[in-house]
């Protein structure tokens, strides 16, 4: 993220990070750090379709390369259509596709790509209890969440993050309706004030180029978090 909480260059999915930024003198020169640092993340990230369709998978036509990763994708609109879904089925170990919306193409998609999995709710996503089946149904104890402020500060709030993990980068944005680490509803009185959450900083090392890296412990959250050995990191780059 910049200095100052942007993870986007302005409030329009024309503008985007990975394409912007690398336009940057003062800032593209240490962008190389964030993508070497995410290959050292967990084996399972946890997206938004927004976030996707923003990269550009429902317009690719050239193959992925194959990886180790499998995404969980939060996809209610959708956003994903389905060349963006066969994309990320290439590209994926596993796919799960989360979803309130019975007509979303990931149904049709998955009988030809055996590695999605849709997990459909009704009415709003529970993520705590997705967090749950992941982990009886698929075996999935540790995830990394890479998506939007919104959804971040959603997770926040249901206490089902552990651990913070962010690169800032030399840069500020401005703009009241750019993008943010935290977005969503604000509060609104004083007895919503038990959703603030405290940080405990673990540690913070300054990078190349004048980035730096930002890390909480697993016990910053308070009260409940993901219990037993669930582990779900929060790894925001911009």
């Amino acid at each position: 993220m910049s200095v100052d909480g942007k993870i986007s260059s302005g409030d329009t999915d024309e503008l985007d990070v990975d394409r912007d930024w690398k336009r940057v003198a003062g800032v593209k020169e240490g962008l190389g750090q964030y993508y070497d640092l995410e290959q050292k993340t967990e084996l399972f990230s946890l997206n938004s379709g927004r976030t996707w369709a923003k990269m550009g998978v429902n317009d690719r036509v050239e193959e992925p390369r194959k990886m180790p990763v499998s995404f969980i994708i939060v996809d209610n609109k959708p956003h994903l259509a389905e060349a963006g879904l066969r994309y990320a089925a290439i590209k994926a170990k596993r796919l799960f596709v989360v979803t309130t919306n019975s007509d979303h193409p990931a149904f049709h998609v998955k009988k030809t790509y055996p590695n999605i999995k849709v997990i459909r709710y009704s009415g709003n996503i529970d993520f705590a209890d997705l967090m749950r089946r992941l982990r009886s149904d698929h075996g999935i104890n540790r995830l990394t969440v890479q998506t939007g402020g919104s959804l971040n500060t959603l997770l926040m709030r249901r206490n089902l993050i552990d651990r913070l993990s962010i690169i800032v980068a030399p840069l500020l944005v401005g703009g009241k309706s750019t993008p943010t680490l935290m977005d969503g509803e604000s509060l609104h009185s004083t007895s919503e004030l038990f959703q603030l959450k405290a940080l405990r900083l673990a540690s913070c090392r300054q990078l190349q180029h004048s980035y730096l890296r930002e890390t909480s412990d697993g016990h910053v959250f308070g009260r409940g978090g993901m219990r037993g050995n669930r582990k779900m990191l929060l790894f925001q780059p911009f």
